[in-house]
């Protein structure tokens, strides 16, 4: 019995000489983190970093979170910040966000509430802690813009995984309940649209040109350079998109390649771009009538297969270019 005590004091001791160590290095870290990018000329303050947990987990609380990104103008504030890991497995983090925070852009500064948002993050044992595995999960979510518009959805769900085959091709999946766009879009389209849309879904694999670690938050975003989707669809009240394909993305942030759209009730979907203002009247005009010459050859007023073709800078229906490509480029 005697040895028995000695060997479980002695387990004890090394315990906990192992999480105060744990501990000291992780604070360490943190703040070696925020003096880093002080000297990149961030903006990155917080009053104060607590580590807690003991004897098994390591939780760390940032404290009046403040960090402006100079080269893109985006900046993030919140009361506190949190990452919890298990001290016997410390690669595997839990983050959580406070009911309220503010995203600032140069244009505008955008109020984020929820219930409860929270994420799980696996990263290798590399230096650089290169991404696993993550979801990111969020309750009664709601934005609010200085510009006058709003969003909200009942839960939001986010998932994303590094395929083992590949260094820097991820898995995405993303969902939305209770999804309410900003009101403006269904009053200006003039068509009868619920309040919120009933699905909003993506499944796709997206390659990066280098893998997501703490780079990214450091330097540089990595940047995507294919995509492809497997499946996305969104329904709102009669109208209804589904869409998959594959592309290729230059240098320039282009895509190169085909997404075929499926659309139901498309002429719905036509009022509201034409009420939108965004797109000049004639463009839409164009693209109403090659939809009609579509549906007439289907044989389907209703439904149509709308294969969008990206090349040289602009998307097109079939050989008919009818505007210019989206750019992807993560800033």
């Amino acid at each position: 019995m005697k040895r028995l005590l000695i060997v479980i004091i002695v387990l004890t001791l090394g315990w906990s000489a192992y999480w105060f160590v744990g501990a000291t290095r992780a604070k360490s870290g943190f703040e070696d983190w925020f003096a880093a990018r002080q000297a990149e000329g961030w903006l990155a303050e917080t009053s104060d970093i607590a580590v807690r947990g003991f004897p098994n987990r390591f939780d760390a609380t940032f404290s009046d979170v403040a960090l402006a990104d100079p080269g893109t103008g985006v900046a993030w504030e919140a009361p506190f910040f949190q990452l919890f890991a298990l001290s016997y497995r410390p690669n595997h983090l839990i983050a959580i966000w406070p009911h309220e925070q503010v995203l600032a852009f140069p244009d505008q500064r955008v109020t984020v509430k929820s219930e409860d948002m929270k994420a799980s993050l696996i990263v290798a044992g590399a230096p650089s802690l290169p991404l696993e595995r993550s979801n990111l999960a969020v309750d009664a979510l709601a934005l609010v813009s200085e510009a006058g518009w709003s969003l909200s959805a009942e839960t939001l769900r986010l998932a994303m995984h590094k395929d083992p085959e590949s260094e820097a091709t991820y898995r995405m999946a993303l969902s939305a309940t209770g999804f309410a766009p900003p009101a403006e879009i269904a009053a200006r389209s003039g068509a009868a649209l619920p309040r919120t849309l009933k699905t909003v879904e993506a499944d796709l694999s997206a390659t990066f040109a280098r893998p997501w670690d703490i780079t990214a938050l450091e330097d540089s975003r990595p940047q995507p350079t294919a995509l492809d989707l497997h499946m996305a669809q969104l329904t709102w009240g009669r109208l209804d998109l589904h869409a998959a394909g594959q592309v290729d993305i230059d240098p320039s942030g282009y895509p190169q390649g085909e997404i075929t759209l499926r659309a139901t009730n498309w002429r719905e979907i036509i009022a509201l771009a034409r009420q939108g203002e965004e797109l000049p009247a004639a463009l839409i005009d164009g693209i109403e009538q090659g939809l009609q010459l579509l549906s007439a050859m289907a044989g389907n007023p209703k439904t149509l297969d709308i294969p969008l073709n990206f090349r040289g800078g602009l998307t097109r229906i079939g050989p008919v270019p009818i505007g210019p490509a989206p750019r992807l480029i993560l800033r």
